[in-house]
């Protein structure tokens, strides 16, 4: 079969779908490009190589509780950073795709302000990869809601978008109901990180109807970025008011702070 050429996928009943017709039409006039520079690439959705080697992957070894890469393995058992000795977060683990720096940081700024949803599926891939093991035995995937007036004004939620991504390969159950933003909250961009913990303190709860769906489970918050951790703070601590078992964090991109990721 020649190159960029897709075998036709059929039906039930032997014929191609519509689907499979159209795709190759699509692509020859609309070719698939890198969802950050356009560049052309072999699928729909996928980046390139330039641009995939300017992505900071957070691999191992890294902080058991906030996900930060460590300078070095301190061998076996769990390793703790600094940070998380000296400051134990509420919630329980933390784990983030890449640092948000270069690509990641343009890929996330395109999805959530400019309505660039194509690369959803391609992060949805990441983060089950990075949340393997927070995932393992969750029982509940939750995203980081928006309150009312931005979720109008914006038409989506990209941590819902995130959620129901990595529900769907990790075979977790989605619920975007039961925590619930129920104050208004200034954006915190350029917010230092006491007025950012003041800003959503109070700022999240779960609804009095949907306790039951919370209560003595293992959940898994998803957000785009964690940038000092009070958002995700916020969303732990009305889940464990609620009677969670359990609340990490997942998200697509973290901000790694010189002092966070030194071992202790």
């Amino acid at each position: 079969m020649a190159a960029g050429v897709r075998e036709l996928a059929p039906t039930s009943s032997g014929r191609p779908s519509l689907g499979s017709l159209l795709g190759p039409l699509a692509d020859l006039f609309l070719p698939p490009v890198c969802i950050v520079c356009r560049t052309r690439v072999g699928e729909r959705g996928l980046i390139c190589g330039v641009c995939f080697a300017k992505i900071d992957f957070i691999t191992q070894p890294l902080c058991d509780r906030l996900g930060v890469p460590l300078p070095y393995d301190a061998g076996e058992g769990r390793q703790l950073s600094a940070a998380a000795i000296a400051k134990p977060p509420v919630y329980d683990r933390a784990r983030a795709v890449a640092r948000y720096s270069s690509t990641m940081r343009e890929m996330i700024q395109s999805f959530k302000y400019h309505d660039r949803h194509e690369g959803v599926p391609l992060f949805g891939r990441w983060l089950a990869n990075a949340g393997r093991e927070l995932l393992a035995d969750a029982n509940l995937i939750e995203p980081v809601p928006l309150y009312t007036w931005r979720l109008w004004s914006r038409r989506f939620n990209q941590s819902a978008m995130l959620a129901h991504a990595v529900g769907r390969l990790a075979a977790v159950p989605v619920d975007c109901s039961a925590l619930q933003r129920v104050r208004r909250t200034v954006s915190q961009v350029g917010l230092s990180p006491d007025q950012r913990r003041r800003n959503v303190a109070g700022a999240f709860k779960v609804a009095k109807d949907r306790r039951n769906a919370v209560r003595d489970k293992k959940i898994v918050v998803i957000d785009d970025v964690i940038t000092t951790g009070a958002t995700a703070e916020a969303c732990a601590r009305a889940l464990r008011r609620a009677g969670a078992a359990r609340v990490d964090i997942l998200a697509l991109a973290r901000v790694v702070e010189p002092a966070a990721n030194t071992l202790a």
